[in-house]
């Protein structure tokens, strides 16, 4: 492990390591392993409970020479750089633990030395280093992701489907490893080594680990990775990359972070929602927000909430933690446009009804029914509680064609009032019926006569 890094990034007892991450997670043991045989300086900061304010100041005073973190960590720290610090001794930070974006490099373009390398590795305990995709400043990043570059000679990466079978150019499959440079297993967890160790198809002395990441292989292949294959997400239905949404809002240059989870809050409702930290104050709106997925994703693919958090949860190792990222507010979310109440009877039932589908608190009558969280799951919902409430025939379309309270009201007057046109022409031609077969039946008892004009007036 050890020479796989002191060979590519050329660690001697000159270097000086940072340490951002609990000594418990791999990371740290590698750090600390490091700097132990090469005879490297290793300086350790809690960023945990510091934070990255002072994370500037502390690598130029103890003359950091090479910097390691998630990138989520990588995010933070460019974010409070003004352009005005100096970083003398720094001569390569590598990224690891989650997908590196091409907004990522961007921001090492920005504020980093033009001789400083940046590296994106790909790896994990159980295999190591994966591989690595070392980039300078005129190094061009085409797609959204950073790929990963190329593994040693000992392991080849292989990107398989759900069958163990290799997945062809560009298409998404699960990160393995092919090696004999493999951990034994897991510690008296029999069941989890058979499911993620597997053996050598060839019969042969390697074996092969499943990563649990997602990944495609590029046509050169190198291979890129998109996320944990335990943030697949379901939506009603549909299989939605979280990767593949999160992307889309890091082009976006108000946003810094932003991950994309599937949540149940209540129960049966399966809902995307988005968690953004935006780049700056005020934050982006959500309607610019939706617009720019709906421009790049699938409809299925846009999250019907968003959160705005000045900083993601992180675990010990820097990592996102899922587990402490927030429900949405049951508070109306910042739209734009100003609160209005309802006006008429059938609008203050609307807002009602909304606001109880919706889980909101209150709702305005000029609010956008997506804008507010809502999907074609909770619009049926909407619609059949409106349907019983006031006996009109209104299709599932009608909310996406009248997607405010007050466009809904509107809608609802409209066939109201048409309904109520037809009886009235239903009771007339029925009344107007019945005087005519009268008027017929008294002329044909006076004179036998059965031709009836249009003015009621027998005529032989």
């Amino acid at each position: 492990m050890t020479s796989n890094y002191t060979d590519n990034f050329h660690i001697c007892a000159d270097d000086r390591l940072s340490l951002l991450f609990s000594f418990s997670v791999h990371a740290g043991a590698f750090g600390t392993f490091l700097s132990l045989l090469t005879g490297a300086g290793l300086y350790s900061l809690d960023i945990k409970t510091q934070g990255f304010a002072g994370l500037p100041d502390w690598l130029a005073q103890n003359q950091i020479t090479v910097y390691c973190s998630v990138p989520a960590g990588f995010r933070q720290f460019t974010s409070i750089l003004t352009g005005e610090e100096r970083f003398p001794n720094l001569r390569l930070i590598y990224l690891a633990g989650e997908p590196v974006y091409r907004s990522d490099a961007e921001q090492y373009r920005k504020h980093l030395p033009h001789d400083f390398i940046f590296v994106n590795r790909l790896g994990c305990t159980e295999a190591d280093v994966i591989s690595m995709y070392f980039i300078d400043k005129n190094t061009w990043v085409s797609g959204n992701t950073v790929q990963c570059g190329f593994g040693p000679q000992d392991k080849q990466v292989l990107v398989l489907d759900e069958e163990g079978s290799e997945v062809g150019i560009n298409q998404t499959g699960e990160i393995a490893v092919r090696s004999r440079y493999l951990s034994p297993g897991y510690w008296k967890r029999p069941d989890l080594t058979k499911a993620n160790f597997l053996p050598d198809p060839d019969s042969g002395d390697q074996r092969i680990y499943l990563t649990g990441d997602l990944g495609q292989m590029r046509p050169d292949g190198c291979p890129e990775h998109l996320g944990r294959k335990d943030f697949q997400l379901k939506i009603r239905g549909y299989r939605v990359e979280a990767a593949e949404v999160e992307m889309a809002l890091f082009e976006r240059t108000d946003v810094q972070e932003a991950v994309a989870v599937a949540r149940e809050d209540l129960p049966g409702n399966h809902r995307l929602v988005a968690y953004v930290v935006p780049a700056s104050q005020p934050a982006p709106s959500i309607a610019s927000l939706r617009s720019s997925l709906q421009e790049k994703l699938p409809e299925y693919m846009v999250p019907s909430a968003f959160v705005f958090l000045d900083a993601l949860p992180t675990l010990p190792n820097g990592k996102l933690n899922r587990r402490e990222l927030p429900p949405p507010l049951s508070a109306r979310p910042e739209l734009g446009t100003p609160l209005v109440g309802g006006r008429t009877p059938v609008e203050r039932a609307l807002l009602e009804i909304w606001s109880a589908v919706l889980g909101l608190d209150e709702v305005g009558v000029h609010d956008n029914f997506l804008e507010l969280g809502g999907d074609s799951l909770l619009s049926g919902q909407v619609v059949a509680r409106v349907i019983g409430e006031f006996r009109v025939d209104l299709p599932l379309r009608s909310l996406f064609q009248a997607p405010t309270v007050a466009d809904m009201a509107l809608a609802i007057t409209q066939r109201r009032a048409k309904a109520a046109d037809q009886a009235d022409i239903n009771r007339m031609l029925t009344e107007l019926e019945a005087l005519l077969a009268k008027k017929a039946k008294t002329m044909m008892d006076e004179d036998g006569s059965t031709d009836v004009y249009s003015d009621g007036e027998g005529r032989n």
